[in-house]
């Protein structure tokens, strides 16, 4: 089974439907799909970009997180985002990903029909999980990408926004787990 969250859910569905053989048995999309609201995205793309200089001390990063996710309390115990940062050779802490990644040319936040044509052709069972809260995947995506595979099933988690997983682990799970016992 694939499970891609946001970008990852996107490389995911991408993966899964355009070979001729299947990738796996199952794909799980949290809170992604092929038609996602621009704000929320550009809402993401500002957050990764806001802070190039990276963090001095993990407080930093924390806060910066806090003031993303408003809805989530702050952790007490910073050490479990250094599972999403690396330290720099000059003591900073950064996330994990290239920031040339995300240029100022910001087409990738816009609508590609190349997904709907990557839903469309999606054969294996899928499951498409959005976080209530989220202003990235609306209820029009879902519906759309329902219409698009409509043998796929949809959860919906409260209390959750884009970080599914990190906002209802144990509401995401239980919807994980309820899909794979329906395979």
């Amino acid at each position: 089974m694939l499970v891609g969250a946001s970008l990852g859910g996107l490389a995911a569905l991408a993966a899964e439907s355009l070979r001729p053989e299947p990738v796996s048995r199952a794909l799980v999309l949290v809170d992604v799909g092929p038609r996602i609201e621009t704000a929320g995205a550009t809402r993401i793309v500002n957050f990764m970009l806001s802070r190039p200089d990276g963090f001095a001390p993990l407080d930093e990063a924390a806060d910066a997180v806090a003031a993303y996710n408003p809805h989530r309390p702050r952790p007490k115990d910073t050490t479990g985002l250094r599972k999403n940062l690396r330290r720099g050779a000059d003591g900073r802490w950064r996330w994990h990903w290239d920031p040339a990644f995300l240029s100022d040319d910001r087409r990738h936040i816009e609508r590609d029909d190349r997904l709907d044509a990557a839903a469309r052709n999606l054969r294996v069972p899928a499951l498409i999980v959005r976080g209530r809260l989220s202003d990235l995947l609306s209820e029009d995506g879902v519906r759309h990408f329902l219409e698009l595979v409509p043998h796929a099933r949809y959860a919906d988690v409260s209390g959750a926004g884009h970080m599914v997983a990190g906002d209802r682990n144990d509401a995401f799970s239980h919807a994980v787990l309820d899909f794979l016992a329906t395979l």
